[in-house]
């Protein structure tokens, strides 16, 4: 599983503007290759957790991917940090899931369960409306 990612030139300084928007990171670095580091970092102190590593894909473009030696701890960190930037607490996602506990969901964060593509697009849709996942060829 890998995340799109944009990367382009501040206009108004010397650095380039890197994002990851379901990952809802962004970064800077001084040179297109510095922010693919930046991005990679940044993704890594988010985790947090010894041997987990990112791989940044660049492309000729703006656009880029990142993925992770351990996908689940990648998918885990997208459901937080699109929880967290709807500004949706743990028990508010239970209640739209239809559930008592907050627990099964914060499984699917804590990356101690790996959904199913159906259950995914469900907790996504829980989150927002219109958040799907997306896949193309590369």
């Amino acid at each position: 599983m890998r995340f799109e990612g944009r990367v382009w030139k501040d206009k108004k300084s010397k650095y380039w503007l890197i994002e990851v928007p379901m990952l809802d990171i962004m970064t800077q670095g001084v040179s297109k290759k510095d922010a693919y580091r930046m991005i990679a970092d940044a993704i890594e102190v988010l985790i947090d957790q010894k041997g987990f590593k990112v791989n940044v894909r660049a492309s000729d473009g703006s656009e880029f991917t990142v993925g992770a030696n351990q996908e689940k701890t990648l998918l885990a960190l997208m459901l937080k940090r699109q929880r967290e930037a709807h500004h949706l607490t743990l028990m508010e996602i239970a209640h739209r899931l239809h559930s008592k506990s907050p627990n099964a969901y914060a499984r699917y964060e804590q990356g101690k369960s790996v959904p199913t593509l159906d259950k995914l697009n469900h907790l996504m849709k829980a989150i927002h409306p219109r958040l799907e996942p997306v896949f193309k060829m590369a």
